[in-house]
């Protein structure tokens, strides 16, 4: 079972993990340029010379960015992008383009790519980018390391606990759960604190925080107003 003190440790570790890197370029010259300027600043690079290579990888899913050329044959550079949304949601892809058309790279922009960099690359622009997707692909995969975790805790919750959790959760007071579930306010309050250290809470807030992370919300409705929580 994944306890509230691992939890931490994981997001912790996820934070300190250096980026890692992949280059993808058709362009020899351009590939072992840009792999020299990242490793010259302490990245883990690894270089493909198609889309097809990377996405075929079996250490795809390691990376935390994705450097890649839009104008590439086969594969271009946006087709990659819409793989890489499908199947690796936590890579942030950063492009680099020669092509003089760069309405390409502001509808890459649009559908969510950190930047679209003109060629030759100033390197301080190219970190300062891969910086800032190395900080959103650390803070996805600790999001959902976060997830996966508070969900292994909600599975050892049984289904009073779960029904408790959920209407408390959702601004009910001790004395209203009991009127929707029938047990007394004490036997209300005796499952909310099981619910709280099972959970890991240490407050109501906490709590409701950790509700909002894994979505849950009471499974019918009620009639019953809502406290306001405070």
């Amino acid at each position: 079972m994944m306890t509230s003190a691992k939890l931490v440790h994981i997001e912790a570790h996820a934070a300190l993990e250096s980026a890692i890197v992949a280059v993808v370029e058709d362009d020899e010259p351009q590939r072992v340029a840009l792999a020299f300027q990242l490793e010259t600043a302490d990245y883990h690079v690894t270089v493909y010379r198609s889309a097809e290579s990377f996405l075929e990888a079996p250490e795809s899913k390691e990376f935390d960015c994705v450097v890649a050329d839009i104008c590439m044959p086969r594969m271009n550079g946006l087709q990659l992008f819409a793989k890489i949304k499908q199947s690796l949601p936590f890579v942030s892809v950063i492009f680099v383009t020669g092509c003089a058309n760069m309405s390409i790279g502001v509808q890459a922009m649009r559908e969510g790519a950190i930047d679209c960099l003109e060629k030759p690359i100033d390197d301080a622009t190219l970190l300062n980018a891969i910086r800032r997707g190395h900080d959103l692909a650390r803070i996805g995969r600790a999001e959902h390391i976060r997830r996966i975790a508070l969900g292994e805790l909600e599975r050892t919750l049984t289904p009073r606990e779960h029904e408790v959790f959920a209407l408390i959760t959702s601004g009910l007071l001790n004395k209203q759960v009991g009127a929707e579930l029938g047990p007394t306010e004490q036997t209300i309050k005796r499952h909310r604190g099981r619910v709280m250290m099972k959970m890991g809470a240490a407050s109501l807030p906490d709590l409701v925080r950790i509700a909002e992370v894994l979505h849950i919300h009471p499974a019918y409705d009620r009639a019953l107003p809502r406290a306001r929580l405070v």
